[in-house]
């Protein structure tokens, strides 16, 4: 009876430990600090605009936020099953820099839209659910701004599509759940939708997991789409697939809602004759793991990422190892080129209720570093941020922290896993301030200077510490649109270090030639870095035009 009762008291300690969220007892780098306990509504979607200030939504049709609207300001929808008139709030602006939130007002169901901002500075996010379906919307960041909605700005119905913005300075906006087809925004003579078979061929019936396509802007004016365990490469203005990639190996799905995220690797030796880009994709389910999900088995996330070089003329996907397994998790360019893997669950799969085992250790991805070694785990936060959750790089070099709602209602009691409407910020290991002294600080240009392709381009810093010439080196970070694992837009270009100077105690000068097209850099705003041994310096805005 006594061995009995020892088997049963370690099977119960087994179960007991599997229903608990993944936390690493490891010497590891990075630190969390909790920002807002609640901003009022959970972060679904999250865009960090010019002004550093971050736009962040949820959906209109799941009850009352906590976070009133102005007085008279409603949203309206007769069809809403949760609340008819709701006078609270949806969308919120952060300002990082004082740390506070206000309310703004969304007047259709922006549910599991898409986005991307304008080389002007302005947001446009596109679809989502029920009454926003065929919305366009447009945040211009001032001051007291708010949401300017265009009931029919899209051709087709777009829940779960994908935005790109473009080198002409318009977006594409890609599939969506029924949609085999993209379209653009704004509109042109070109108002239709374009077939793309791809989407279609991707889609598995019943379960879809091709929805959100990975969409990257190829070096070459193409863009790279990616869904289900598929790739190719599109000539988006003759509608034409030049590039077909070879399935990922073990053909396991990575696209929503299976839901890996992946990556444009840095880009790099912008002036080459030839330049070099990569894709990562990571994590992600099983498939079938949403059917299982749906009948209460939860199974293991995939621990393997895979990369491929999508200029190469017979390019292959290369597997790699994670050393944490991992659903619905984020992936952060780094201003120093690294890749940060965070969020998630490491059961499940997207839907509501259908994640368990939150990972709260982020893992920092080297892409340089030898394929053996190219992951680190860092430190734990506390708050498990499962579907729904997002993460945006800020300009002074923290990772912005939101969401987690995996419920179909605002649930902050008896569930697994509640709502989140709190915020945190990661403090990556190159904050710490043992590395104070070997931090450039940009002393100019100043913020919001623009500048020009195929020019020379001087940033002044100032490095208190003994400096390495050779490692330094200036990067450019294009702003992500975020939502669902992934990061739309996101882009991180290496403009090198072609000379540096001293020009003073402690003071550089660095000359870098910036992007030569917009097929590397569409026009924009984007933050600047100077990195000193992998520190990087605060960013700060500049307006590539």
């Amino acid at each position: 009876m006594a061995e009995m009762s020892t088997l049963c008291t370690f099977l119960f300690s087994l179960l007991l430990f599997a229903s608990q969220p993944l936390i690493l007892p490891t010497a590891a780098d990075g630190r969390w600090q909790l920002l807002q306990k609640s901003i009022g509504i959970s972060s679904m979607h999250m865009q960090l605009l010019k002004n550093d200030r971050v736009v962040m939504y949820d959906r209109t049709d799941f009850g009352p936020s906590t976070l009133p609207l102005a007085s008279g300001k409603c949203h309206n929808d007769p069809t809403n099953t949760a609340v008819q008139v709701d006078c609270t709030a949806h969308s919120v602006e952060y300002d990082v820099l004082s740390n506070k939130f206000r309310a703004l007002t969304v007047q259709s169901n922006v549910w599991c839209s898409s986005g991307g901002v304008m080389p002007d500075g302005k947001l446009v996010q596109t679809g989502g659910f029920s009454d926003g379906e065929l919305r366009v919307r447009v945040f211009s960041p001032c001051e007291s701004c708010d949401w300017h909605e265009t009931p029919n700005g899209l051709a087709a119905k777009r829940w779960y599509a994908t935005n790109h913005v473009l080198p002409d300075g318009r977006q594409i906006v890609v599939g969506g759940r029924e949609q085999f087809n993209y379209e653009f925004v704004p509109k042109n003579i070109a108002a239709d939708t374009f077939k793309l078979h791809f989407l279609s061929e991707t889609n598995e019936r019943g379960v879809e997991n091709n929805l959100y396509p990975f969409v990257f802007l190829n070096v070459d004016g193409n863009l790279f789409i990616f869904a289900n365990n598929r790739a190719i490469l599109l000539d988006y203005v003759n509608n034409k697939v030049v590039k077909t990639y070879p399935k990922i190996p073990g053909g396991e799905p990575r696209s929503y809602p299976s839901t890996g995220s992946a990556v444009l690797l840095p880009l790099k030796n912008l002036t080459a004759a030839t330049i070099q880009a990569e894709v990562l994709v990571c994590g992600g389910a099983p498939k079938g793991s949403f059917v299982q999900a749906l009948q209460g088995k939860f199974v293991k996330a995939l621990d393997t990422c895979v990369r491929i070089s999508i200029t190469d003329p017979k390019p292959k996907w290369v597997l790699e190892t994670m050393p944490l397994a991992r659903v619905m998790g984020d992936m952060v360019l780094l201003p120093n080129g690294k890749v940060l893997v965070i969020n998630g669950a490491r059961s499940g799969t997207a839907g509501w209720d259908l994640g368990r085992d939150p990972v709260l250790n982020p893992v920092l991805y080297m892409p340089d570093n030898e394929i053996e070694s190219r992951f680190k785990i860092l430190n734990p936060t506390k708050i498990p941020r499962m579907y729904h959750s997002t993460a945006v790089l800020l300009r002074d070099g923290r990772v912005l922290v939101g969401g987690s709602n995996p419920h179909a209602y605002y649930n902050f009691t008896g569930v697994l896993y509640p709502t989140e409407l709190s915020l945190e910020a990661f403090y990556p290991g190159y904050l710490d301030a043992k590395f104070n002294n070997l931090r450039p600080t940009i002393v100019a240009p100043k913020s919001m200077s623009g500048i020009r392709y195929s020019k020379k381009l001087k940033i002044k810093v100032v490095i208190t510490g003994e400096v390495t010439l050779n490692l330094l080196s200036v990067t450019m970070v294009s702003p992500a649109f975020n939502t669902h694992s992934f990061s739309m837009n996101q882009r991180l270009l290496v403009l090198g270090n072609d000379k540096v100077m001293a020009s003073g105690k402690s003071t550089y000068e660095i000359e870098v030639m910036t992007p030569g097209s917009g097929n590397l850099a569409p026009a924009g705003f984007y933050l600047l870095f100077v990195v000193h041994q992998d520190i990087p310096s605060q960013g700060i805005w500049v307006h590539l035009k």
